[in-house]
């Protein structure tokens, strides 16, 4: 089962805001399968953006951090098609555009899971089930995944 992260998860494995979700987004990051996850281009720049003005760190950090991300996980690139899909998501369902633009992508690049706690828990469309990773009890999917049962 393929699965896309969202900024969130990425900024609280970075550290940025609270240190239990830090622990909690890096435990789940570390235990994913290496060829499970992808990342959309849209993430990386919104993490880009979150550890400069949020974080405090410099360009060339948040560079840096955006690279070892890249690096570890299988970039999805925005397609124009995938923006028009977006652009009809936010309109259908009132999401802001890039929080459409993760989800569309993650659709086209055949994930089942989008983690993330910006939509909401449980939402499904495209193929793709939205995961609050944070949210106690996991969603079921997510628990598929971590304990290698997911086909």
């Amino acid at each position: 089962m393929k699965v896309a992260l969202d900024t969130n998860v990425l900024a609280y494995a970075e550290g940025v805001n609270d240190i239990g979700k830090r622990d909690i987004a890096l435990s789940l990051v570390r235990r994913l399968p290496p060829d499970a996850a992808v990342v959309p281009v849209q993430v990386l720049g919104e993490l880009f953006n979150v550890l400069v003005r949020k974080a405090g760190r410099s360009r060339a950090e948040a560079r840096n951090a955006l690279l070892g991300w890249r690096d570890g996980f299988a970039a999805v690139d925005t397609t124009p098609e995938a923006m028009l899909i977006a652009a009809d998501l936010a309109t259908d369902h009132r999401f802001s555009i890039w929080d459409a633009v993760v989800l569309s992508v993650a659709s086209q690049a055949g994930c089942r899971l989008l983690l993330s706690e910006d939509l909401q828990d449980g939402f499904t469309w495209g193929g793709v089930t939205v995961a609050n990773p944070f949210a106690s009890p996991r969603h079921a999917l997510l628990e598929s995944l971590l304990k290698g049962d997911a086909e």
